[in-house]
C-alpha cells in the first residue's frame, strides 16, 4: 500500500495548518509525524486518512497496481486516536462484532481472541461506558490494529495508558504490524521509537 501526498495543503478559514506536503509512504514501513502540540499534526494524520477534505493538492492510494478512489481508501485503513468515540453503550464483545461487520479482523482471528490480546476479558461483558480511560483505550488500539487493513493511523496511541499499557502497545505494534503501513502522530517518542521514518510537520508551515 502507498499513499502519496502532492502540494497538500488544509486550512480551516484564513489559517494554514500546512502546505506544500510532498510526502509518499509506502508499506512496510513505520513513519512518526511530529511537532509540538498544536502543530497540526492530528490534522495531517486525518487528512492522509481522508477523513478531512484537502484545501488544495491531492493524495493518491494505491494498493499496487490499483488506484483506490478517495472515496473508498477508508477500506484500507484503520485509524485510532483519544479523540475518537467509541459506542459506549455496548459492551466491548458487542463492539467488536459490530465493528467487524464493516472492517473484516485479521485473518485467523476471532472476537474473542482479540479482546483477549488486549487483555479485557474480564471486562468482555461489561457496558464501555464504565471502563476507565486506559481501558477504552485499549479498546480503540484492538479495533484499529485487529482490523484486516493495510494501513494503520495511530494518533497518540499511549494516551492514557500505564506502563503496562504502553509496553501492550508496542507488543501489538511488534507482532501485528509488520508489513503494514503504520503512521503515528506524536511528540512522545515512546509512541514511536520504532518508526524507521520520521517527519516534522514543522516543515510545512
Amino acid at each position: 500500500m502507498k499513499i502519496k501526498l502532492s502540494n497538500a495543503g488544509k486550512r480551516f478559514n484564513r489559517e494554514w495548518i500546512f502546505r506544500k506536503v510532498n510526502l509518499e509512504f509506502t508499506a512496510p514501513t513505520a513513519y512518526a509525524i511530529t511537532g509540538p502540540n498544536g502543530s497540526g499534526k492530528s490534522t495531517l494524520l486525518q487528512s492522509i486518512g481522508g477523513m478531512l477534505q484537502l484545501s488544495e493538492g491531492s493524495i493518491i492510494y494505491t494498493n499496487a497496481p490499483t488506484t483506490i478512489p478517495p472515496e473508498n481508501a477508508y477500506t484500507s485503513i484503520s485509524f485510532c486516536a483519544p479523540y475518537l468515540d467509541v459506542i459506549e453503550e455496548m459492551t466491548f464483545l458487542e463492539f467488536l462484532h459490530f465493528h467487524k461487520a464493516f472492517k473484516p479482523l485479521l485473518d485467523g482471528f476471532t472476537v474473542n481472541e482479540v479482546i483477549a490480546a488486549v487483555h479485557l476479558q474480564h471486562a468482555a461483558h461489561k457496558q464501555i461506558r464504565y471502563y476507565s480511560s486506559g481501558m477504552k483505550q485499549r479498546v480503540k488500539l484492538a479495533q484499529a490494529i485487529f482490523s484486516n487493513t493495510p494501513v494503520v493511523l495511530l494518533d497518540e496511541p499511549c494516551s492514557n495508558l500505564d506502563i503496562a499499557g504502553i509496553e501492550l502497545y508496542h507488543s501489538l505494534i511488534e507482532t501485528y504490524c509488520p508489513g503494514r503501513l503504520v503512521i503515528v502522530c506524536s511528540n512522545d517518542e515512546v509512541e514511536y521509537r520504532f518508526c524507521q521514518e520520521r517527519i516534522s510537520i514543522l516543515d510545512f508551515k
